[in-house]
């Protein structure tokens, strides 16, 4: 009777760790060869998958963390069923987070790029209209207008800080800028050719006027020596100076 006994307990024990050991095999493929049985069964379990999704009680999706073929990628939906985040990270695009309104609009998105950070914000209907990026050579603001043609921007470069403006196609009509030889104002027609300039460097402050072909035609200075006005033809050659 006691060895029928101990054969039961042997038996028994024998199939309870072929079970758990079948466990393991599948939750972790290289416990059984590198702890006995009883240690793997307090280690910590690795899930390994593809895919995760997550439903509400009404059964809808709300989560998704999967793999695609640039990258894993986090969605988050809302109540709707509408895309409101999305993280992913790719090989080309780097990391990014996009935040989305109620119709599933892009209105927010962060990235990392090989130049630096960068944040974009978009209207109601997807249009770029504002970025801030700290760049390597430093950081820079713009604004655009309802077409997504940027109007203004202003940036730090180790030049200086600048702002620039410009029309509604796009062309630069006006540069403020603070450079290491002084600060400086340029101002340019619909074709973006430069017709005036403001600038006050070391030897003292000028005014230049361009014609339509972007040619200085006339030049006022003021420096140690005095003032100059200087009137020049199409070829720009002096055809009149005072003093």
């Amino acid at each position: 009777m006691r060895h029928l006994l101990i054969g039961a307990i042997v038996f028994i024990g024998a199939l309870v760790g072929g079970a758990t050991s079948g466990v393991l095999v599948q939750v972790l493929p290289h416990a059984q060869a590198q702890q006995p049985a009883a240690q793997a069964a307090n280690a910590a379990k690795v899930v390994r998958a593809t895919a995760f999704i997550l439903e509400d009680e009404q059964g809808k999706t709300r989560a998704q963390l999967g793999m695609t073929k640039d990258g894993p990628e986090l969605n988050l939906w809302d109540e709707n069923g509408k895309n409101r985040v999305g993280l992913r990270s790719d090989k080309e695009e780097g990391p990014f987070l996009a935040l989305y309104d109620e119709n599933g609009k892009l209105r927010a998105g962060l990235f990392s790029v090989k130049d630096g950070p960068r944040l974009s914000l978009y209207d109601q209907n997807g249009k770029p209209r504002a970025w801030l990026a700290a760049y390597k050579n430093g950081p820079a603001l713009s604004l655009s207008d309802e077409n997504g043609k940027p109007r203004a921007g202003l940036s730090a470069y180790k030049d200086g800080p600048a702002l620039s403006l410009s029309d509604e196609n796009g062309k630069g009509r006006a540069w403020l800028s603070a450079q290491k030889d002084g600060p400086a104002l340029s101002l340019s027609d619909e074709n973006g050719k430069p017709r005036a300039g403001l600038s006050s460097v070391k030897d003292g402050p000028r005014l230049s006027l361009s014609d339509e072909n972007g040619k200085s035609r006339a030049w006022l200075i003021l420096n140690k020596d005095g003032s100059w006005l200087d009137l020049l033809d199409e070829n720009g050659k002096s055809i009149w100076s005072a003093p």
